[in-house]
């Protein structure tokens, strides 16, 4: 028998579909992404902590589920939506379903929504705040629910998301980075380790005194979830550190390192996520496509009146996408250079990185 599930926005639309995944109710701002792959990927990105995650593409879970994809050690959307779920796997290596998936972590899934329409409707409108539940529960409570829960600009997410204590990997590398985890994915950190350079991950709270303890070569601030204004223990432990290491940022990573500099930043109508962003970079003229997960940006007029310019510009709508000092050692990206899922168009980043940490 095919069970009933129910998603809600804020709006009053009431959307109905088949359930899979976990029997529960689960609340979240409700977002789309556009990659044609990678759902295994994106739904363990902790980027998505706090939100309902839809697939634009129509069909997912065809290649099933294997644990060497996951991007965190779970899955971190609040709900899945999708056009249809494929539920026989078409893949040597698949370890699980989709399915089998939600169920593991106990999150809800709805399917044989119109996925299309819903997508044209969060651009028009904006993202907004929804309700997805595979239980029994009445349109009316589900929408208070959906109403009812805080918007994502004032929730504090990053401590939900970073490691609760220091971990070093590669211990006995020539080279070490220190991460503040905002939200790491672990591709950011086999970015650095697959090119033999030591990882030591700190607790976004982490104090300026105890990174420089361990006397790292560069700091690189990662990405991750929800309203950079509300991460102030980074803005101030970047204060303090931006002329004593090279600096790197990536995703939040750019907006929390342009708001201690005093730029402003905002959210987005209804954000970048995808596979597909096209970033020109102002100096060489050169463009690449690439992957992107953020509901926040850097307001650009902001940066007029910081030591900060910027490097780089989405070309669907002209947000930052890159910001270098005008004298320190330090560089910001908005995108994904470790993909996970997607292109690996810009994956050199972490060589630029490394070797301005060589020159400094």
């Amino acid at each position: 028998m095919v069970k009933v599930a129910k998603l809600a926005l804020e709006d009053g639309t009431i959307l109905k579909g088949e359930a899979f995944g976990y029997e529960t109710t689960k609340t979240g701002e409700v977002v789309f992404s556009t990659g044609m792959v990678g759902y295994v990927e994106s739904l363990t990105d902790p980027s998505f902590k706090g939100q309902i995650l839809m697939s634009t593409y129509p069909l997912e879970g065809n290649y099933g589920v294997k644990e060497e994809w996951y991007q965190s050690d779970k899955i971190q959307a609040d709900g899945y939506i999708v056009r249809e779920v494929c539920r026989n796997v078409s893949n040597f290596s698949s370890q699980k379903t989709l399915d089998d998936f939600l169920k593991e972590f106990e999150i809800p899934g709805i399917s044989g929504i119109d996925t299309r329409h819903l997508t044209l409707k969060i651009r028009e409108e904006g993202s907004m705040k929804g309700a997805i539940s595979t239980e029994n529960i009445s349109d009316e409570e589900l929408l208070k629910l959906a109403r009812e829960q805080p918007s994502i600009v004032d929730r504090d997410l990053v401590p939900l998301v970073s490691t609760d204590e220091i971990k070093i990997f590669n211990e006995d590398a020539e080279k070490k980075v220190a991460l503040i985890d905002c939200g790491v994915k672990k591709n950011i950190l086999n970015g650095f380790l697959n090119r033999d350079v030591g990882v030591i991950l700190y607790p976004y709270d982490t104090d300026y005194k105890t990174i420089l303890d361990y006397e790292p070569d560069g700091l690189m601030i990662t990405s991750g979830p929800g309203n950079p204004e509300r991460v102030v223990e980074v803005i101030d432990t970047m204060q303090k550190l931006a002329n004593r290491l090279p600096i790197c940022g990536i995703c939040m990573g750019q907006q929390l390192i342009a708001r201690s500099f005093g730029a402003k930043s905002y959210k987005m109508k209804f954000g970048h996520r995808g596979a597909n962003q096209p970033v020109k970079d102002l100096e060489t003229g050169k463009v690449v496509i690439t992957s992107q997960n953020h509901g926040f940006t850097i307001d650009k007029e902001s940066l007029d009146e910081t030591d900060l310019v910027l490097t780089q510009v989405n070309l669907n709508d002209g947000t930052p996408e890159g910001l270098k000092h005008k004298e320190l050692p330090l560089k910001t990206i908005q995108y994904h250079p470790e993909a996970g899922p997607g292109p690996n168009d810009t994956g050199f980043i972490f060589d630029e990185f490394i070797q301005m940490m060589d020159e400094y």
